[in-house]
């Protein structure tokens, strides 16, 4: 098994949905429950044993920048965007500043809850194997989310890979839930430049190399003042 020890948290983006709750404030400094999402991030991450995590920026990235210097027991490295580079463009840029090794990919307004102390991080690094993929989707039960639609992203055939749904229509059991493992290779043929993570997802998923982990906890989408105060009821 591949050990891996370093990280990458996205953090680039203002959360336009969040309304005022981000004038004055980057998303990932909302807080929830009393404490910034980041920080939980994190915390999973250091309990996890991460050492190094890059961290992108953009929309007030000074503020993340000093509300990191304070945390201990990890190495944060940042990747400065001028504009945003969304999800797959802002690893991408990043990517010179990490080992050519795999890495945690976290969104930092995901936010979950363990079931049974199982960590979510360290049995996803379990299930990762580079002979079976190259990237590995946290895949998240409908029923067992909230801040989301009905709707999910993905279904899981009949070698457990997960198959992303073609239509509006469809109906799938799992979304995917802001966390991933990942080899740098799989960036290797993307451009610099502005583009989603999507993108890469459906490549690998047609070439047989995306694989997917089911998470027995609940999940929490942090993306608008109502799904803010969802997720403080359940963190208090």
């Amino acid at each position: 098994m591949t050990k891996i020890t370093q990280a990458f948290i996205l953090a680039a983006g203002r959360g336009k949905r969040m309304l005022n709750l981000t004038d004055d404030k980057p998303k990932p400094l909302v807080t929830v429950a009393g404490k910034p999402l980041i920080d939980y991030n994190i915390d999973h991450l250091i309990a996890f044993g991460i050492k190094d995590c890059v961290v992108n920026l953009c929309y007030k990235g000074d503020m993340i920048r000093r509300h990191l210097q304070n945390r201990r027991n990890i190495n944060f490295i940042f990747s400065e965007e001028e504009d945003a580079l969304e999800t797959g463009g802002g690893i991408k840029n990043a990517l010179p500043k990490m080992r050519n090794e795999p890495f945690f990919v976290i969104n930092s307004d995901a936010l979950w809850a363990d079931e049974n102390q199982n960590s979510l991080l360290s049995e996803m690094a379990k299930k990762w194997e580079e002979s079976d993929c190259d990237m590995l989707l946290m895949l998240q039960p409908i029923e067992k989310a909230y801040g989301v639609g009905a709707n999910g992203d993905y279904f899981m055939d009949s070698d457990n890979k997960p198959q992303r749904r073609i239509s509006a229509e469809q109906k799938a059991p799992y979304l995917y839930g802001g966390v991933l493992i990942c080899h740098p290779k799989v960036f290797a043929d993307e451009p610099e430049g502005c583009y989603s993570l999507v993108r890469i997802f459906d490549k690998l998923q047609k070439n047989g190399r995306l694989g997917g982990y089911v998470h027995k906890g609940e999940w929490y989408h942090v993306g608008d003042p109502q799904a803010k105060k969802t997720a403080d009821l359940k963190f208090s």
